[in-house]
């Protein structure tokens, strides 16, 4: 019991170091009802494809998407940004991509190659539990925020009921390729760094 207590208190104290405000900012509710919509496509992997649920998946979808942009503008009005917020932010971005390219692959929109947009998040993670150089801070760019909303944007207009294969799959290819130059960026850029103390 101690050592769980002892544990907790760690892991608390590493959260107030991230997200040094008394409460949980109105950014951060907008990133988990984000979370919450996510979880809805993500449960539309056990329903029978159909044109229904494709339409529902992107109407979800969509709206987590837009609202993605109104959390980082909160924080900065409410002063209120924070490292967690950020982190929050993008694991919320991962599992929206993992489910919106699990349904498009369950609907036969591309093939079982889609799933790798959902993968590399996590891939990349992993990386840096296997390597100390991965795990490094890495400022937010541009670039990632911009190719972020293509591969969205990408998975969701492929999973359009009136886009159909091998259209769908071009576009959900021309997606996962963005998104896999950007994390190839990024693990170039720790990689240059990983000597810097």
């Amino acid at each position: 019991m101690c050592a769980i207590q002892s544990r907790a208190a760690v892991g608390f104290s590493k959260l107030r170091a991230s997200h040094p405000f008394p409460r949980f900012g109105p950014a951060n509710q907008v990133t988990a009802f984000r979370a919450l919509l996510a979880g809805g496509v993500a449960a539309l992997i056990a329903l029978p494809p159909s044109a229904n649920v494709a339409v529902i998946a992107v109407l979800i979808g969509a709206a987590c998407a837009i609202l993605d942009g109104l959390d980082g503008w909160l924080a900065r009005r409410t002063r209120m940004a924070s490292a967690f917020g950020a982190r929050f932010d993008m694991e919320v971005d991962a599992l929206l991509i993992l489910a919106l390219s699990i349904v498009v692959w369950r609907h036969g929109k591309a093939g079982v190659w889609v799933i790798a947009s959902g993968l590399l998040r996590y891939v990349f993670v992993a990386a840096g539990a296997a390597w100390a150089w991965m795990r490094q801070p890495l400022a937010p760019t541009n670039r990632a925020r911009v190719i972020c909303v293509v591969q969205i944007a990408a998975l969701l207009v492929a999973l359009l009921p009136a886009v159909p294969p091998p259209a769908s799959a071009g576009i959900a290819a021309g997606g996962l390729a963005a998104l896999a130059y950007s994390f190839a960026v990024d693990t170039l850029r720790l990689w240059r760094q990983r000597s810097q103390p």
